[in-house]
């Protein structure tokens, strides 16, 4: 599998001509906006070793469950319906515990690993805000 970012012109002109040297039959699927940075995923975790820290009763690893459980799942079924499709087929049926679990090393069920950029935001907005509510500080990201 083949995954390319489109930022220019000349990117998208490689993209076609690289189409047209395709044998057939193939498959393309295009996704709108650029894929999480780098610059996030270091956010996600820095804030999971936080809040684990303040917490002190469950692992960075186990924060990184609930999140991608609680507010990741929420944005990639309302955004993508082949995994809510995967979602609800192979994890929605588990109780909770087990669900958890699934999100976790070494199952570790692809969920932020497939956001766009603006769906990281968007999880990572929701993380801040819920955890803040909770009264921990979490590390604020410079503009």
């Amino acid at each position: 599998m083949t995954s390319r970012i489109i930022s220019l012109e000349a990117d998208r002109e490689g993209l076609v001509k690289f189409i047209s040297a395709q044998a057939l039959p193939f498959t393309v699927d295009i996704t709108k906006g650029k894929r999480r940075t780098v610059l996030q995923n270091k956010l996600q975790r820095l804030w999971c070793n936080e809040i684990s820290e303040q917490l002190g009763d469950q692992t960075p690893e186990e924060i990184r469950g609930y999140c991608k459980l609680h507010f990741g799942v929420p944005i990639m079924r309302h955004g993508h319906e082949d995994f809510a499709e995967d979602y609800d087929l192979i994890i929605k049926p588990l109780p909770y515990e087990w669900k958890l679990k699934m999100m976790m090393d070494p199952l570790d069920f692809a969920v932020t690993r497939k956001m766009s950029s603006k769906e990281k935001t968007t999880y990572l907005d929701q993380i801040n805000m819920h955890f803040s509510h909770e009264g921990l500080i979490l590390t604020q990201p410079q503009e």
